[in-house]
């Protein structure tokens, strides 16, 4: 091979080399380890209801309080009574007595000039309520109706008896914690790490504030209607299910 040949490949090897050099290298992946990963988390059980909270009423009207209040006392006593009877382990409260006037329609409006006479009431309107607490659902039913006879059914809330809620706090508490543990794995495998890599550093079960859901026991106190004398039907209760909610938050540290 002649000189200028030469001379023309030792340049064009000398250019290829100088152009592989100046190609950027390939990216590698970001390191994790001493990473903080915040991961919450959620647990949830459901149990039927087990537990009743029935609000019984009595109220009446008569032109006479002394009347009025008589009436509600005997039959508040007589309705106590048949609940007892038929439920002998409810937990019974009396509450909410209430006594005040009931206002005929406002006359026609006088002339500015005349002196306004006071409203004199045409009536008492008197009531008190009965809470029952109860888990014998089964009865719950013929109570109600035998109450009927003297008291009036006011409101009615489902739940879950004391026992009963603190075994799902329980099972509650493991869910929750189980799906944190699921989900480390999860986040250790996308980031490429084994999961024995990852340390838990902190575990928060307070992080959401009330993690009960939506359940109330606050029942809303309305007036009755007289209760009748007549024996009522039995009515007819579905108790439902009860939803028990958890949230926390971890914190995992990538060794």
């Amino acid at each position: 091979m002649s000189l200028p040949k030469l001379i023309l490949v030792a340049g064009l090897v000398l250019a290829a080399n100088a152009g592989a050099q100046t190609l950027p290298a390939p990216a590698s992946s970001p390191s994790t380890a001493g990473t903080m990963v915040i991961v919450p988390a959620n647990g949830e059980v459901r149990h039927a209801n087990d537990q009743a909270t029935v609000v019984f009423a009595v109220e009446e009207f008569d032109k006479d309080k002394a009347a009025a209040a008589s009436r509600v006392n005997r039959k508040m006593k007589e309705g106590t009574e048949i609940v007892r009877r038929a439920d002998p382990k409810a937990e019974l409260k009396t509450q909410g007595y209430y006594t005040y006037p009931v206002y005929p329609e406002p006359p026609v409006p006088m002339p500015a000039s005349r002196t306004p006479v006071k409203p004199v009431p045409s009536g008492w309107r008197v009531g008190q309520y009965l809470e029952v607490k109860t888990t014998n659902l089964a009865e719950l039913p013929k109570t109600a109706a035998a109450a009927q006879k003297v008291l009036q059914i006011n409101g009615i809330n489902f739940g879950l008896a004391p026992a009963t809620e603190k075994m799902l706090d329980d099972q509650r508490i493991a869910a929750t914690y189980r799906n944190l543990n699921e989900r480390i794995v999860s986040i250790a495998r996308a980031m490429g790490r084994q999961p024995a890599d990852a340390v838990l550093d902190t575990v928060d079960f307070e992080g959401t504030g009330n993690y009960g859901g939506d359940r109330s026991e606050k029942m809303m106190m309305r007036a009755a209607a007289p209760a009748s004398a007549d024996a009522a039907a039995e009515p007819s209760f579905e108790p439902g299910e009860t939803t028990l909610q958890m949230r926390l938050v971890g914190k995992v540290k990538f060794k």
